[in-house]
């Protein structure tokens, strides 16, 4: 009853101390950390994170215990440098955030992307459906605002106007271009054949199916670490896959694919409305990671 009451005292004692300011310090204190949490869901940060509390738990338990003086010691002197390691350990995470961030910042200001026209749009979706019909293999990445210079020097350069005719020639089995990506800026395809960096965020192995090869590992990458968008045709279902942001939407047909490409890349749609509904439910459908749509 003592230790009760003890409780009960010591949350009063705090309550009749919060201020208006101190509720506004600490929803901002927990916007700032859902925010850092958010912008590196479904990456390796929240892993190393994860892995990063686990280890300060246990050793703050351990360095307490009077009977591990050598440990406590240990733990002691080497806080220093465990303080130092983290920002390299987390650079690469740390260079994306701020990547995320420069990119929303950019978009306060441009109301359009620099990437796609009605017309590239519909070309793309007319290529993909036939591509998806055929099952050939294909990744199509439209540049926006970061640009995407080192991943089309790995390519071959084409500077050749967006036709369903030139994309379903480029992704025919056992052409020289159909192994690798093709990017796509304003209405041009810069280059074809491009090699991209493959996703390490572990969000495919979560899928119970594994039909999703390099082709999508390689969609993610480039929608992780670019603002790039990405629209993978499997070879093994012929479904058709699209890539946001490190989020990937699956087994979406011809007509949805271009309702989304029109939402993502700012340009008006036919029907009343449609574009507004369709960023909100793919914001939702991304922000849970869905993979078996």
């Amino acid at each position: 009853m003592d230790l009760l009451a003890n409780f009960v005292d010591n949350i009063l004692f705090v309550l009749q101390r919060i201020t208006w300011l101190s509720v506004i310090d600490l929803l901002l204190v927990t916007i700032i950390f859902f925010l850092v949490l958010r912008l590196i869901q479904d990456t390796q940060g929240i892993i190393l994170i994860r892995g990063a509390i686990i280890l300060i738990v246990v050793v703050a338990l351990l360095s307490n215990l009077d009977i591990l003086p050598a440990f406590s010691w240990m733990v002691r002197n080497t806080l220093p440098a465990m303080l130092i390691a983290i920002p390299v350990i987390f650079a690469p995470e740390i260079r994306r955030t701020l990547e995320r961030l420069g990119r929303a910042g950019t978009l306060m200001y441009t109301s359009q992307t620099t990437s796609g026209t009605p017309q590239v749009i519909k070309s793309v979706v007319k290529a993909c459906a036939r591509l998806s019909e055929r099952k050939h293999g294909a990744l199509i990445v439209f540049q926006r605002f970061d640009r995407l210079d080192q991943y089309i020097e790995s390519g071959v350069r084409l500077y050749a106007k967006v036709s369903p005719e030139l994309l379903l020639q480029i992704f025919y089995p056992n052409t020289p271009l159909h192994d690798g990506a093709v990017i796509i800026s304003n209405e041009t395809i810069l280059a074809a054949a491009c090699v991209l960096p493959l996703s390490a965020s572990g969000v495919l192995a979560e899928s119970p199916e594994r039909q999703m090869g390099l082709r999508h590992r390689a969609g993610l990458g480039i929608s992780e670490v670019s603002d790039a968008i990405a629209i993978v045709v499997s070879e093994e279902t012929g479904f058709i896959s699209i890539v946001d942001n490190g989020r990937m939407i699956r087994r979406i047909d011809p007509n949805r694919l271009e309702l989304i490409l029109k939402a993502l890349l700012h340009y008006p749609s036919d029907e009343k409305g449609v574009v507004a509904r369709l960023r909100k439910l793919f914001g939702s459908v991304l922000s849970k990671g869905e993979l078996n749509r």
